[in-house]
Order: C-alpha cells, then sequence, then structure tokens
C-alpha cells in the first residue's frame, strides 16, 4: 500500500487480497534460494497477474533477495528494481516480464514441460521442482492462456499448480459484466484437477496446495476466492482498489482497519525473520541438490553449444527450399543444443522435427518433439517458456502467416532477453495457390520492428545453416528463422564458422567500380543475381548484396556497413514484402506494399514484377534519375 502511494500509482487491490495465498506458498512450500536466484533446480513462481507486481517485490525483499527496502520506496521510478511490472532482467528472483494478461499462465506451461522432460532425461535428483503460478480473472479471458492450459491438461503436466485470484472484480467493474462462465468445470473438462477454497484462509490455502502436488496426472487449478484491497474499509471488492492508490485518507483509515500502526513501510521485526529463514533453508536445499545431482548434469548446464556442426552442413548443387534445409540443420543443431518444440500442427510443413528425438506425452517425457495443435499463441508463449527454463532451448514453428498470431511472445521474448527459436515457413507469395490469407506481407517489416529481435531470412541452405549457428549461440537475443516454400539455388558461400552471413549482410557479387547495387534477402537474392547478370550484359556493373539479418548487420561497424552499401551507391531492395523500413538502405524498390493473390508462385512472381527484367529496369530508372 505504501508503495503505490508514494509512486503515486499503481495496482494496490490484488496484492492486498492475495498476501494470505502468496504468505502460506512462499513461506511453507516454495523451495527457493535468496542468495541464489538462479539456483536450476529451484521452485519456478510465475506472477501471471503482473499489474500485482508489488505483490512479488515484498515477497522478493522479506525473503531476502537482493532487493532493499529502497528499492521498494523506488517503485516504478525511472531505473530502479521495481518497474511496474515485473522485469526478469532488472530485478533478481523475478522469473518472467509479466503484465500482459495471460502470458505469464502461458508460458509457465512451457517451464513445466521442461521440467517433466528434464527428470525425466536426467533423473529426479537433477531436476525436480513445480512451477506455481498466481492469475487472475484477466488472465483466464485472454486466449492465450485458455490454448496454453488446454495444452496442459492434454500433457497432464502434474507439477504445474495455478492459484487463481478469484476476487471477482474487474476494471469495469464485477467480472459478471463479461465472465459468467463456470471456470471450475472448464479446467475440468480440459483435464485438470480442480479445488474451490476460501483465498483468504490460510489453511485452507495450505491444504490446497498440499492435496495439489499429490496429483501428479494432472496440472491443478485452485480456484481461491480472495477480496481485492482486503482490509480498505471503502474501496475493498470494488474496482477503486484495482489501478489507482488508495488515497492518504483511505491508507489510515485501511492500516488501522487491519491493526497497523500509521508507520509508513513499517515490517514488524517478527514478520521479517519469520520470512528471511528463507535465506538459510534455499542454501541447504542447494547444497543437498549439488551434493546428489549426477556431476555430468551440473557440468552440462555450464556448458555453451558450439557452431561445429556447420562444417557438416551438406550442401548441394540443386535447388532446395530452404525450409528444408532448415530440418537439416535443426538435426546438426540439436545434437549440440538441447532444443526441444515443435509446431503448431504444421511439423512437416516447416520441418521442425527432431529427427529420433521421440514425441512429447504423458507416456514419453523424454520426447523433444512437441505436438502444440493449432495453437500458434500458446505454442510461441510456451517456447519462451522452455528457453527461459533452461538448459532446454525452446523452438516454436508455424507459417510466418501466422507470426502475426504469434506476436505478443515474440516482442515478450525480445523484452526479456529470452533467446527462442522461432521457425516460420512459406515466407512470401512463393507460397502460391493459397493466396492473399497465407501469403505474408508486412510481417517481415513487423518483426524487424522489434527491439532485441533477430529476423533472419536466409538465401539459400548455407544461410539457413548460419542463421541455426547464430540462434543456438544466442544468449540474450530471440531468432526468427523465415523460409521458403519454394526451391530457391545456392549461390552463397559453402556453410562454414566463417560464412559472411553471420554479420547479417555482405558482398556477395561485386564489380570493379559497380554503378548500381541491389541487395535482397531469401528467395530473391537469386534474382538479384538473375537482374544483375542482365546489367552486366548491358554494360551496367552491379554489386549484390544479400541483407539476410538486418538485426546483425545493424551490429556492424560503420565502416563495415557502409562498405557494403556505401551511401554514395545507387541501390535497389528487392523482397517479395512490404518496402517499409527498406529506404534506410536503398532509394528504389522492388517489393509488396499490396496483398498477394491466389495463382501458381511463378505467375504471382511474373505479375508484381519479380522478374530479372523488371529488376534490371528499376535499376536502370533509379540511374536515370541520378
Amino acid at each position: 500500500m505504501d508503495a503505490v502511494e508514494r509512486a503515486k500509482s499503481g495496482h494496490p487491490g490484488m496484492p492486498m487480497g492475495c498476501a494470505p495465498m502468496a504468505t502460506v506458498l512462499w513461506t511453507k512450500h516454495l523451495r527457493h534460494n535468496p542468495n541464489n536466484p538462479k539456483w536450476f533446480n529451484r521452485d519456478r513462481f510465475i506472477l501471471s497477474a503482473g499489474h500485482g507486481s508489488m505483490l512479488l517485490y515484498s515477497l522478493l525483499h522479506l525473503t531476502g533477495y537482493d532487493l532493499t527496502l529502497d528499492d521498494i520506496k523506488a517503485f516504478r521510478q525511472l531505473h530502479s528494481k521495481t518497474p511496474g511490472h515485473p522485469e526478469n532482467f532488472a530485478t533478481p528472483g523475478v522469473e518472467m516480464a509479466t503484465g500482459p494478461l495471460g502470458q505469464g499462465l502461458a508460458t509457465s506451461v512451457g517451464m513445466a514441460i521442461a521440467e517433466e522432460h528434464l527428470r525425466a532425461v536426467y533423473g529426479e535428483a537433477a531436476c525436480s521442482h513445480y512451477t506455481y503460478v498466481i492469475a487472475s480473472d484477466g488472465d483466464l479471458m485472454e486466449g492465450v492462456a485458455q490454448e496454453a492450459c488446454s495444452l496442459a491438461g492434454h500433457l497432464a503436466l502434474g507439477r504445474l499448480i495455478v492459484l487463481y485470484d478469484d476476487n471477482g472484480i474487474t476494471i469495469d467493474g464485477n467480472t459478471a459484466l463479461a465472465f459468467t462462465e463456470n471456470t471450475a468445470a472448464k479446467f475440468e473438462a480440459m483435464g485438470w484437477h480442480v479445488q474451490k477454497i476460501d483465498g483468504m484462509d490460510a489453511q485452507a490455502v495450505d491444504q490446497a496446495l498440499s492435496s495439489a502436488k499429490q496429483v501428479t496426472d494432472k496440472p491443478s487449478l485452485i480456484c481461491a476466492r480472495t477480496i481485492i484491497g482486503f482490509g480498505s474499509p471503502n474501496k475493498a471488492n470494488s474496482p477503486k482498489s484495482h489501478g489507482s492508490p488508495l488515497g492518504a485518507e483511505e491508507l489510515a483509515l485501511t492500516k488501522a482497519a487491519l491493526g497497523l500502526p500509521n508507520e509508513e513501510f513499517w515490517i514488524p521485526e517478527d514478520v521479517l525473520n519469520e520470512f528471511r529463514a528463507a535465506v538459510a533453508k534455499g542454501d541447504e536445499w542447494e547444497a543437498a541438490w549439488r551434493a546428489s545431482a549426477p556431476p555430468s548434469f551440473l557440468a552440462m548446464l555450464e556448458q555453451s553449444p558450439t557452431t561445429d556442426w556447420i562444417s557438416n552442413f551438406p550442401t548441394g548443387m540443386e535447388p532446395v527450399a530452404t525450409r528444408a534445409s532448415n530440418g537439416i540443420a535443426l538435426q546438426l543443431a540439436a545434437a549440440q543444443c538441447h532444443v526441444i518444440g515443435g509446431s503448431a500442427d504444421l511439423t512437416h510443413n516447416v520441418m521442425t522435427e527432431i529427427k529420433d528425438g521421440g514425441t512429447f506425452s504423458p507416456a514419453n517425457r523424454r520426447g523433444r518433439n512437441i505436438n502444440f495443435g493449432v495453437r500458434e499463441h500458446a505454442m510461441a508463449a510456451a517456447a519462451n517458456g522452455l528457453t527461459l527454463h533452461g538448459p532446454t532451448r525452446g523452438m516454436a514453428g508455424t507459417f510466418f502467416i501466422f507470426s502475426d498470431y504469434c506476436r505478443p511472445s515474440l516482442r515478450l521474448a525480445a523484452l526479456m532477453e529470452c533467446p527462442t527459436i522461432f521457425c516460420f515457413s512459406h515466407d512470401s507469395i512463393g507460397l502460391g495457390e493459397d493466396g492473399p490469407t497465407h501469403q505474408p506481407i508486412e510481417q517481415l517489416a513487423a518483426c524487424r520492428a522489434i527491439p532485441n529481435f533477430n529476423t533472419f531470412r536466409p538465401a539459400d541452405a548455407s544461410e539457413t545453416a548460419v542463421a541455426w549457428a547464430v540462434a543456438t549461440q544466442s544468449t540474450k537475443v530471440p531468432t526468427a528463422i523465415i523460409t521458403s516454400r519454394q526451391s530457391v539455388p545456392n549461390v552463397t558461400p559453402q556453410a562454414s564458422a566463417d560464412h559472411p552471413a553471420f554479420k547479417g549482410g555482405y558482398v556477395l557479387v561485386d564489380a570493379p567500380s559497380p554503378k548500381v547495387c541491389l541487395v535482397a534477402t531469401g528467395s530473391e537474392v537469386g534474382l538479384a543475381l538473375s537482374a544483375a547478370k542482365l546489367l552486366e550484359q548491358g554494360g551496367v556493373s552491379t554489386r549484390v548484396v544479400s541483407l539476410p539479418s538486418w538485426y546483425l548487420f545493424e551490429l556492424q561497424p560503420d565502416s563495415y556497413r557502409n562498405h557494403v552499401l556505401p551511401k554514395d551507391l545507387p541501390t535497389v531492395s528487392v523482397e517479395a514484402g512490404s518496402t517499409m523500413g527498406w529506404s534506410k538502405y536503398a532509394q528504389a524498390h522492388v517489393g509488396l506494399d499490396h496483398f498477394g493473390a491466389s495463382a501458381p508462385a511463378n505467375d504471382i512472381f511474373q505479375a508484381f514484377g519479380f522478374t530479372p527484367q523488371n529488376v534490371a529496369a528499376q535499376a536502370i530508372g533509379l540511374l536515370n534519375k541520378k
């Protein structure tokens, strides 16, 4: 209450109502180590209702994490360790960034999958913990959570336990305005173990958590009826305590009603001692785990994937779709990095199957391939959970057009510095007859607009191998590998650890004193090369640049970037997608600023100007303007 009041901003009601069940969870059930927030075998706790962040910050401070009372007092202030919604990179003990409702709950499903899988592969001594979530009405209304909870029930994730803060209040008023379904019955139908309790009764919470831990073949939902703004005489059980401070007068009345002194940031010594016992317990739990976990497992946790495999990547002479190359690169990379994941019912279209990896299911926890079903939104969030859990590396795959369904999780992956691998195939109008509903136009621009996100559209098999090498070595940046349905020629150097695509962009073909430059990505690199031959035949010396990753290219020194794409060299961009953003590299464009069409791919490319003749004509037109 005091932190929100001082910040003049925040959500006091949810923390006040959830305090009893959070206290029980953190003092009686949660196994964690405040001295080492990254202890591998800790229980994971996700505050999916991230607007109630002061609940989590209070717990972290009280249990002894590196979060001082001064940090609490700086709630929601610039550069503080206590931002308005939890951020895993800003605050020790925070597992992921939450706030967009549904995301925390959906991501926790991936964490629970990782725990089940690693326990099956390496044994109980190596990996054996629970994933706990506090979720709100808003979380359960969001579609991503519905998808994820359906998947969790199907996969029988018995160590996933969700405390549902059923306070009956949303911003607009009572939840009955928009949310009247039978939540308990719905979750039971999805295969969950469900209990209903009084969430303000600490003993009932304790018993419910103990019961949930005994159920090993179903995820658990504890429907806990709580009182938002508990203790506030005039704002409890109303939207008035949801998203704004109580106000000085109501704060004083609330403290009096709760029997607390009217003193700011008051913490009784006996309460602090009770919570701080977590420090000694945490050290004991971690020491016991380190003594019993297999040394080989502990060593594996410290290892980083290599790119040694890339020299073994086969690059034939025949044209091949980069989605097929993606499948080959996955096999080699997965042998070096613990990739686990799958696709949204498109495994053999996107080529995301790990051969001989087995399918993860209730009957086979060792499987590395996950059938996510047609649940793109949940798939992307769960893949983030797999990555955040570690040492697993989450992978998600679907058609590129459906990256729109994944986008909130793509953005969160970037924000959380979570290096999940997203495989998006059918990358352009080249997919042909399925038509404009399935042909991505603006999606490349949308993905490139996300900060700290590597959008990599390879030109051929070799660049696809580079994309996977970059993705598996990344520690803080997610990677989207954008691949073609149609076959493309192999036009870049043989895959190797020093392939120039590691720099994001490079001169593929050059001419003495080039007069014009063609810069392209993906399937259009081969087109640019064909156009360059026409220009050369006409006496126009031409440079061709492959630019598979704008993100990596922008990381290079100015001197390198200016060498590849000189500012005084007339440049035409060639890409079967929106031209938005290309103006920073080129002055003329062959692209698509309109939707596609349903027809064979070659006919569409011809109709929309993706021909060597048109690209060459655009280059000549640009030169004439100069």
